[in-house]
């Protein structure tokens, strides 16, 4: 703590930044009656049979809602007289499922962190879930059946950490195939339930507050911003002029008046907070359920809120030479307040043996950012140029689903649903300031920066901060959104033909329509000279707010030029997708049964940069799966499967559009010439179900993936940072297994009664994965545009740009979850502790030799071990049955690292910073 406290007096001194500071978890609820599995599927919980949910009712029933099989596929399934009781067992393909018992168990409060404990998953930065070690392109996620859109402009998956788990009732993760799920489908699919018919009426409230040991109480950077900055939402200090918009319409100038309205001190001056505030969180959630004859009709809502701080002093290298000489070394301190509201409206009717849902779903998340970063060594040399940052994040979320379950007669069911989804991002006012440190003799104006702490090392300079036009431009101000709409709609029906063995033939379509705008408008400040000249002293030395007040940039004539750098200030784009699919699923002999289906596909993917061509990707594919499961003994089974499937480029990674990553620091630029990726997958697994809810299984599975899209990196200047772009290698290989134990042991043999109705509980998976690139003389698209090696234009040697045999990106060859706990059966009170483990995973390729200084290291995350600790435990008071949770997270202490390792053991730190343990005790009550 006194290293950073040291480090914000460098930056804040230094700089003359110095201002005064201007300055739960909800419980589950009851979950509803359950849809069938693939289509809406109900089943026990693969939970302790004695758990109760927050309304007291026991056995809590998974609900699940997705496309495709019959209504009442969650029926207990008997094959040649032996009973598979639950739905892991029962369904046809490869499934992980978190009930909400299970979810509450972690005592995550959002289902990203839920799903890490998930056998094969991992967490990559702000809520991305990998199956598998595959990137978030081989991932995708849907909200009861319906297709998520992504408010995150650099990702194709949804970050999950934004739904909350109190309005979740089941996650299903599917890492085989079936055809009644869309094609682009690589490690697995994610499916999330939310609650639609409680099984009686409800209220419940919690709330939360939670501190780390890095964070909390200490020293980070904020700003003003608007007065309701606090509630996650802008009260109009960021309020975007009519002149900005219109800018690249004209001449790309804006005037000194114009500039004038900008000044803006509010979301321009970057100050420090030494004493930074608790995190806090609460829900309100409430259902009712009506019978009306032999009809029901339920309702249920839910709200919640968080506000959090999350402070990072980081370590930021980079180098260009082959024994990794340092050519940058910064210090960068970075305080994130997240803001995130969520709000579930559902109602479901029940009819007969027929159920109508509709649901909607609204997420505001706002990541408010201040950032200040001091180059102890900037390029090569001794000197110490300083950068600082205050950004606004704005995502944005909402969607409507409707979907009907029909049983038309004992044999004959119809699934239908369709759903509308828009997203947005909005980031107004990204500004940057950059200042030099000048000799003395410039200004006459000495200072001395104090040491600031061992893990800075001590730096002295005699003179003065000045703005300078050397990093071209001084300071620039930027103004982005993208705004997405999806449409959605999809229909199955299921047959059961009696042929002497049971036999059920499926069939659907499937359409939808993605449309999508981004904008990026970046503004340099200049004087009217132009060629990005800074004002003259004394106006350099002032601090941003004073530089930029009204005074200064009419006495200056400081002008606004836009710029648009690596690329097209805007985009549109669209995918068209339609598809349909054929299934049979059939016991062809006593203990076999196997499901197999074709599914075509068709789609038009387009992404227009403004003043530039199109790029189009129009494919149809034939995508063909096949299942087979031999339940061999009354308890056990085997499983093979194999199938084809796709990954198309995302929007980000199509259009040439400059974005920074808030969440790594890091800048990304988009390439045109992408193409589609071909996945061949086959998995064979084995499955012990000795007891109920208890279970062994182990698997291997192989992907091969033609033309997969990984990351590159490459450097465009002497000052700039490492910044990554995208193109396709010939091909990939990833192969591995996986092994899961969940064993329950009783305790009553223990003396005294509080282990008489209590049990200890072990659960464990382990998952190794082993991924490699192939890049030789194959041409690829080249990150940079250039034409190489005689290939077609904008084409280059894959060689070029990758070390044959390297892993994929996001990959880690180990990942290990442990839970181990007591539990009482009769009553909720619960201890767990969770052990989880990943391996090193490269985050960034290291500059290729397309940056003309020979292949480097890729950038490698060393995540490590996480050890956790909750506790749950459940009481009565005031006619209200009550929860009491204490959280202790990363009990380890495990810092975030990733960086370059160079020949003779010379490492770059490319973000180090430390996490910090994290404490939190939460309460709720349902009534």
């Amino acid at each position: 703590m006194q290293s950073r406290r040291a480090f914000g007096t460098l930056l804040l001194l230094t700089t003359t930044l110095t201002a005064p500071a201007a300055l739960a978890q909800g419980t589950p609820a009851p979950a509803p009656s359950a849809p069938p599995p693939s289509a809406a599927q109900t089943a026990p919980a693969d939970t302790p049979a004695a758990t109760t949910d927050q309304a007291g009712d026991p056995q809590q029933q998974v609900e699940i809602s997705a496309p495709g099989v019959s209504a009442d596929a969650g029926d207990e399934i008997v094959v040649v007289g032996r009973n598979i009781p639950n739905v892991v067992k029962a369904t046809p393909q490869v499934v992980s499922i978190l009930s909400g018992a299970d979810i509450a168990r972690t005592g995550e409060g959002d289902i990203a962190g839920a799903l890490s404990r998930v056998t094969g998953l991992s967490v990559v930065g702000n809520g991305f879930v990998y199956v598998r070690g595959l990137g978030d392109r081989y991932s995708s996620s849907m909200l009861n059946g319906s297709p998520l859109p992504s408010p995150e402009p650099l990702r194709r998956s949804v970050p999950l950490d934004i739904f909350p788990t109190s309005i979740v009732g089941s996650a299903l993760v599917q890492k085989t195939y079936s055809v009644n799920y869309p094609g682009e489908f690589g490690g697995g699919i994610i499916n999330l339930t939310t609650k639609a018919i409680p099984t009686k009426n409800f209220l419940t409230a919690g709330a939360s507050i939670s501190g780390d040991t890095v964070t909390t109480g200490g020293l980070g950077y904020t700003y003003r911003g608007s007065k309701s900055d606090w509630s996650g939402y802008d009260s109009g200090a960021r309020k975007v002029p009519d002149f900005i918009s219109n800018a690249p319409k004209g001449s790309g100038i804006i005037g000194s008046n114009d500039v004038a309205q900008l000044t803006n001190a509010k979301t321009t001056l970057l100050q420090r907070n030494d004493n930074l505030p608790v995190n806090w969180s609460g829900e309100v959630s409430g259902g009712a359920v009506f019978d009306l004859g032999g009809d029901r009709l339920g309702l249920i809502a839910s709200v919640s809120g968080s506000n959090t701080f999350r402070t990072r002093e980081t370590m930021q290298q980079d180098s260009v030479s082959p024994d990794g000489t340092l050519r940058n070394d910064y210090r960068t301190l970075l305080t994130d307040n997240r803001v995130v509201a969520n709000a579930l409206l559902g109602m479901g009717y029940e009819f007969g043996p027929n159920t109508i849902r509709a649901t909607g779903v609204y997420i505001h998340d706002t990541l408010k950012q201040g950032r200040g970063s001091a180059a102890i060594l900037y390029n090569n040399a001794s000197g110490l140029r300083f950068q600082q940052n205050t950004n606004w994040f704005e995502r944005q979320l909402v969607e409507g689903q409707l979907v009907g379950e029909f049983k038309l007669t004992d044999d004959l069911h119809l699934d239908v649903r369709g759903a509308y989804a828009n997203s947005k991002r909005n980031a107004p006012y990204e500004r940057q300031f950059d200042y030099l440190c000048a000799p003395a003799t410039t200004t006459g104006l000495p200072i001395t920066i104090t040491d600031p702490g061992p893990d800075v090392g001590g730096f002295q300079c005699n003179g003065a901060y000045q703005v300078t036009q050397r990093f071209s431009p001084f300071a620039s101000i930027i103004f982005s959104r993208l705004n997405e709409n999806l449409y959605s709609g999809q229909a199955d029906m299921t047959y059961k033909l009696d042929l002497g063995r049971p036999v059920t033939l499926s069939a659907g379509y499937y359409h939808s329509d993605t449309e999508r705008y981004s904008e990026r408008l970046q503004f340099n400040y200049q004087t009217a000279n132009g060629g990005g000249t800074a004002p003259g002293f004394p106006y350099n030395l002032l601090r941003p707010d004073y530089l930029l007040s009204i005074d200064s940039i009419l006495a200056n004539q400081i002008q606004l030029q836009f710029s648009t750098p690596l690329g097209a200030y805007a985009y549109d784009a669209r995918l068209r997708i339609h598809a349909g699919y054929g299934q049979a699923e059939a016991e062809l002999l006593d203990g076999v049964r196997a499901t197999i289906g074709v599914r075509y596909e068709t789609a038009d993917e387009r992404v227009t940069p403004v003043a530039s061509a199109t790029t189009r990707l129009k494919n149809d594919y034939f995508l063909p799966a096949l299942t087979a499961t031999w339940n061999f003994a009354r308890d056990m089974q085997l499983r093979a499967s194999g199938s084809k499937t796709i990954s198309r480029p995302q929007f980000r990674e199509l259009a040439p559009q400059q974005f920074r990553d808030p969440e790594s620091d890091r800048l990304f630029f988009g390439n045109p010439l992408l193409s589609d990726s071909e996945l061949y997958n086959f998995e064979a697994r084995y499955e012990w179900f000795f007891a109920r809810d208890q279970r062994f299984t182990l698997g291997g599975f192989y992907k091969n993936i033609k033309n997969p899209v990984e990351q590159v990196g490459f450097y465009t200047g002497a000052d700039d940072r490492l910044q990554t772009g995208f193109t396709n290698l010939p091909k990939a290989k990833l192969y591995g297994g996986e092994v899961e134990l969940q064993k329950y042991f009783p305790l009553d043999f223990l003396s005294g009664d509080f282990f008489a109705s209590r049990r200890a509980l072990v659960i464990a998976n382990y998952t190794y994965s082993k991924s490699s690139i192939s890049a030789g003389s194959e041409c690829a698209p080249n990150v940079l545009g250039q034409t190489l090696g005689g290939c077609q234009p904008g084409f280059g040697p894959a060689g070029l740009q990758f070390r044959d045999g390297a892993p994929l990106t996001g990959q880690s060859d180990h990942l290990v979850n442990v839970q181990l706990g007591i539990e009482d059966k009769a009553s909720l009170s619960q201890v767990t502790l969770l052990f989880n483990y990943a391996s090193n995973r490269v985050t960034n390729r290291g500059p290729s030799n397309l940056s003309g200084v020979g292949f480097q290291p890729d950038v490698i995350e060393k995540p490590g071990i996480r050890l956790d600790l909750v506790a749950r435990q459940g009481f009565k008071v005031v006619g209200g049955e009550w929860e009491l949770k204490l959280e202790a997270r990363n009990l380890t202490g495990t810092r975030y690292q990733e960086g370059q390792t160079f020949a003779g053991g010379n490492e770059v730190f490319t973000n180090r910073y430390a996490v910090g343990r994290t404490f939190s005790v939460g309460v709720s009550t349902t009534f």
